[in-house]
């Protein structure tokens, strides 16, 4: 079966086919390097980070480019506020942002190109978009104009017609559309500027992402990505300057995810509703993290709340909590034991790669690619309890065989990254150092329930379980006597 695909551009999905064969180039809009990343921008960079993985597995070769802009508004704005350069503020941002993703297990992209290392190729393409008569200057600026491309607005599904009609043209703006973007804006006092044949200035946002890919890829080149925020006008507009200038086809698949929201509205500093990356750091797990963005589908809204991510957490540690259990079982059983395991349930952990491939395949489905997991931990679980005392060699086998496949295959989307037994250890070394019950209370009350269960009193020994449970306390009863172990959520 192959990958499919769904295209912004089309609006249905496909099977993916590249240029080039087993060869996928993808180009993925970076951040703008004025601040400190949020959790907006790791949904991002964890979702084409698990696209690339995956296709990996899937035996493609990738060469993953994703760009930083270091030249902006947003950034020349800021930098006039902390009384800084805008190299300064950008270099300062760009580290934070790597920091960032190492401590979310983001793996780095094959290339990470800054708009402002490459001048040189923006104004040729400019040049080259003069020459072709769809791009003109007023004074030191330059502009594109959408009227001389008539495929305008095919990507964002929008009439120039309509558009036009709900555009204002700037009181200072000469343009022959109001819809025309810069392609180079002239200098002002203050701004860092390069020379040009228009004169100083500094390139327009859009171009930078058209002359980068076009440099590392190509002019045409597999998949383009973004968040869904960016389809207009940013990679509209990329599209228009791309064919303008190549007249050859840009993208063939454009890949846009959806946006995290908090309470349903859209993160905003203006809301107070703004989380960055560090912030939710301080509180979760960067498997946390993943396994919360990984449970929707990566076109969905995705709805950030504490307890949701409370959840998360729990999950995560049940699914940790299953493997770590297996990693403890014997490597070798008995060879003269019959197996227990039934061919259906042996099946079922033995065609999990299948089930879960069927999954990603259908555009990176990892909401249904996780119930897979789940289900094959539910199935270990159940397994794993009903074992006899000296379990059967191939029995054995097949549970230690499940755990490693669902670590090798959660880690598409980094996680299970971890020794489950030290997760786990850690996990209730945690949970311990804030319990409100000592060792030794633990003990009287274990040796309570043991007299209890001696004499038949069933209630009392079940009340003294259930007692323990509200402290995280989990008994186990066995031939070598009852023993406890920090229950964790």
């Amino acid at each position: 079966m192959p990958v499919t695909v769904y295209n912004t551009k089309t609006g249905k999905k496909s099977p993916l086919k590249t240029i080039e064969e087993g060869h996928v180039r993808l180009y993925v809009c970076g951040i703008t390097a004025y601040d400190y990343c949020h959790i907006g921008h790791a949904r991002s960079a964890m979702v084409f980070d698990m696209i690339v993985r995956y296709l990996r597995y899937r035996g493609f070769e990738v060469t993953y480019v994703r760009n930083f802009t270091d030249i902006d508004d947003k950034i020349i704005k800021r930098a006039q506020e902390q009384n800084t350069t805008c190299e300064e503020l950008s270099t300062r941002f760009i580290r934070c942002f790597h920091e960032d993703m190492e401590n979310l297990g983001v793996l780095p992209p094959t290339l990470e190109p800054k708009a402002t290392e490459h001048v040189p190729e923006i104004i040729d393409m400019i040049k080259e978009l003069i020459n072709k008569g769809i791009a003109y200057q007023v004074g030191q600026d330059v502009y594109y104009k959408v009227t001389g491309f008539a495929r305008y607005g095919e990507l964002s599904g929008r009439n120039l017609d309509d558009m036009q009609a709900g555009a204002r043209i700037s009181v200072n703006e000469n343009k022959e559309h109001p819809m025309d973007f810069a392609l180079w804006k002239g200098s002002k006092p203050g701004e860092p500027t390069w020379d040009s044949p228009w004169g100083p200035g500094r390139p327009g946002w859009h171009i930078e992402c058209s002359a980068m890919s076009r440099k590392y890829l190509g002019a045409s080149f597999d998949i383009h990505g973004g968040g869904k925020d960016l389809i207009f006008p940013h990679h509209e507009n990329e599209l228009a300057q791309s064919v303008g200038a190549s007249g050859k086809p840009f993208v063939n698949y454009w890949i846009h995810h959806g946006f995290v929201t908090i309470k349903d509205e859209k993160m905003s500093k203006s809301l107070g509703n703004f989380l960055t990356i560090r912030e939710v750091l301080k509180n979760y797990s960067a498997e946390v993290l993943r396994l919360f963005v990984f449970s929707t589908h990566y076109r969905n809204p995705l709805d950030y709340s504490d307890t949701v991510m409370k959840d998360t957490v729990s999950g995560l540690n049940r699914l940790y909590n299953c493997l770590a259990d297996i990693q403890s079982l014997p490597s070798e059983g008995d060879g003269a034991a019959n197996p227990q395991i039934s061919p259906k349930d042996r099946q079922k952990i033995e065609t999990l790669p299948q089930r879960f491939q069927q999954a990603m395949d259908n555009d990176f489905n990892t909401a249904q690619a996780l119930a897979t997991i789940f289900e094959a931990v539910k199935t270990l679980n159940r397994l794993r309890q009903s074992l006899p005392t000296n379990p059967a060699a191939p029995d054995l086998q097949l549970l230690h065989q499940g755990a490693i496949t669902i670590q090798e295959l959660a880690a598409i989307m980094g996680l299970l990254t971890q020794d489950p037994v030290t997760f786990i250890k850690r996990e209730q070394e945690k949970v311990l150092a804030n319990l409100d019950i000592d060792e030794e209370q633990i003990q009287k009350l274990i040796e309570e329930r043991t007299l209890a269960r001696s004499e038949k009193h069933w209630a009392r020994a079940d009340e003294i379980r259930n007692e323990l449970l509200v402290h995280h306390i989990e008994l186990n009863d066995g031939p070598q006597g009852t023993t406890w172990t920090v229950k964790i959520d």
